[in-house]
């Protein structure tokens, strides 16, 4: 029901007197109420009857005996000729379709306003038929708008769920985020213990050079250790690979011989047999041993689990040269060679910094020694670990605070597409993405706006009987904008209006100017909010303009 027509309701609840609307000096018994006399100058006491109908300049002229009156208001109080639409839902029509020779039965079932019969018209009472489809069609809306209410419950569940797993990632981010910002200070420590460390070496030229050539060495015999290994892994996965294959044969070849029929005469089917005879009585060989088997299997160990660890050969060069430097150090008790060592190796990194000494443990062309550049590329790796920690948590933030209209709904929407077909092109709307048009025969398809927020609008449309419409009141729309540029034109932009429906699906699509589109799109996931749309409360607000059955 209409404000407007709720506040002209209030005028007819006292039972015993009416004052006119728009003159409240006059006051009339009730019985004068739809007594097809004109009383009140502005015509509020006849919203039943056409006595006052002359008061519209392009209404026949009808005039009443003071109706008129000098210092009255005439101004007309009701928004037109009421239609009581016995056995159907009670309306208004417009002055201008009273007695206009044409039967108004979408709105004045009744026939009504067509009482003088113009060119000899006569309209016929079709309430009770059309109140009884309308009140069919009603029952299925309001089934359908229950079915409704339902689905937009589950959606709302469905949002709070995703909404939660937000909150929650945040919160196990936020922690995560702790202790890697922990890990990254410890490995900031640690690189820069290891580079002191490298500072503090001493190099001896000589025991370098041969030093050197022993890691080439121990570098080739390693790697070709290994290719040795994995070839003889190799060698004997195809050796078990073709005995498997073997030895099925032979069953294969040994049951023919025993279930084949000798008194069949087939001579080739005769040497087959002949020939697996003479193979089966051949030596083959022995077979494969165990204890080979053992064997290769200690062979294809790691070099580490056969007690040979090359890491103990591929050590830095420096190390054996500060023990052959330092060699007198192993004759000091334990407690004080630690300690002289360590002084030693802060005196060499001071001098270093200093200036005094050159650094000959700086990196080659080749780039940092192994220990400091594996300790930098654990830094490097917790650094970023952090930084994608960050990130994730800015946008899961912004995603909270995004507005996914009441209740959050929308949030169990976002990315669900629906379309519809529409003359050359299919149409597609994508909660809170975009809208699209696609060529039926094939072509590129052309972007209609991308999506940049909700906004409340207010409609005034009539509702078709199936409910499938925007009807009037408060509504949601989805604003998109900036999509592909339209020749000699705008970038096209589509407002996606929203009512209630039982599902997902678009209704109607528009082009109000050029490139900018308009779409009504029914979903569940607006109903019971802002008026919903649809349903009856759309069909009463437009159709019977709210009137009570008591007028």
């Amino acid at each position: 029901m209409k404000a407007k027509d709720k506040d002209i309701a209030k005028f007819y609840k006292d039972a015993t007197a009416f004052t006119c609307i728009s003159n409240p000096a006059t006051a009339l018994p009730i019985a004068r109420l739809n007594d097809d006399y004109c009383d009140c100058p502005d015509g509020s006491d006849e919203p039943g009857t056409s006595a006052c109908a002359h008061l519209s300049p392009l209404s026949p002229h009808n005039p009443a005996n003071g109706a008129g009156a000098a210092g009255s208001n005439t101004t007309l109080a009701l928004p037109g000729f009421y239609c009581k639409n016995k056995g159907h839902v009670p309306a208004y029509v417009p002055f201008t379709s009273v007695n206009d020779g044409k039967c108004d039965y979408d709105v004045c079932c009744d026939g009504s306003e067509e009482w003088e019969g113009v060119g000899g018209v006569k309209c016929e009472d079709r309430c009770q038929t059309i109140g009884k489809e309308w009140r069919k069609q009603d029952e299925a809306r309001q089934k359908s708008l229950g079915t409704a209410g339902k689905k937009r419950k589950e959606l709302v569940a469905e949002a709070g769920r995703l909404r939660k797993q937000v909150e929650d990632r945040i919160q196990s981010l936020g922690t995560e985020i702790e202790g890697s910002e922990i890990k990254v200070k410890q490995l900031e420590q640690e690189v820069a213990d290891v580079e002191r460390k490298e500072k503090g070496r001493v190099v001896k030229g000589s025991v370098s050079k041969k030093a050197g050539k022993l890691g080439v060495v121990v570098g080739l015999a390693k790697q070709r250790t290994e290719e040795l290994r994995e070839t003889l892994e190799r060698v004997r996965g195809e050796r078990d690979s073709s005995t498997s294959r073997l030895q099925e044969v032979e069953r294969i070849l040994s049951t023919f011989k025993e279930e084949y029929n000798p008194n069949f005469n087939d001579e080739g089917v005769k040497r087959a047999v002949r020939a697996w005879e003479d193979y089966a009585a051949r030596d083959k060989g022995p077979d494969v041993d165990a204890a080979h088997d053992r064997d290769l299997d200690a062979m294809t160990k790691s070099d580490k689990e056969n007690g040979l660890d090359w890491e103990e050969y591929e050590g830095d060069d420096d190390d054996s040269e500060a023990d052959v430097l330092y060699a007198f150090e192993s004759y000091l008790p334990p407690s004080i060679r630690g300690w002289l060592d360590q002084k030693l190796r802060n005196l060499r990194s001071t001098l270093i910094d200093s200036g005094i000494l050159a650094d000959t443990s700086a990196p080659s062309s080749s780039g940092d020694s192994k220990s400091v550049t594996d300790a930098k590329d654990r830094l490097t790796a917790a650094e970023k670990e952090v930084e994608k920690h960050r990130k994730t948590l800015t946008e899961h933030q912004d995603d909270l605070a995004k507005d996914f209209g009441p209740d959050d709904v929308f949030r169990a929407l976002k990315d669900q597409c629906v379309s519809t077909d529409a003359g050359e092109y299919t149409y597609e709307v994508c909660f809170l993405s975009k809208t699209t048009q696609k060529p039926k025969k094939g072509g590129g398809h052309t972007n209609m706006g991308n999506f940049v927020g909700l906004e409340r609008i207010v409609v005034d449309d009539e509702l078709p009987p199936n409910g499938k419409g925007l009807g009037s009141g408060e509504r949601i729309a989805m604003k998109h904008e900036n999509g592909q540029h339209c020749w000699n034109g705008p970038n096209r932009s589509t407002l996606v209006v929203l009512a209630c429906s039982e599902v997902n699906e678009v209704w109607r699509i528009v082009e109000e100017e050029k490139c900018v589109y308009r779409m009504e799109v029914g979903t569940p996931a607006v109903c019971e909010v802002l008026g919903g749309g649809g349903g009856r409360a759309g069909m009463e607000g437009k159709k019977a303009g709210g009137v009570r059955d008591e007028l």
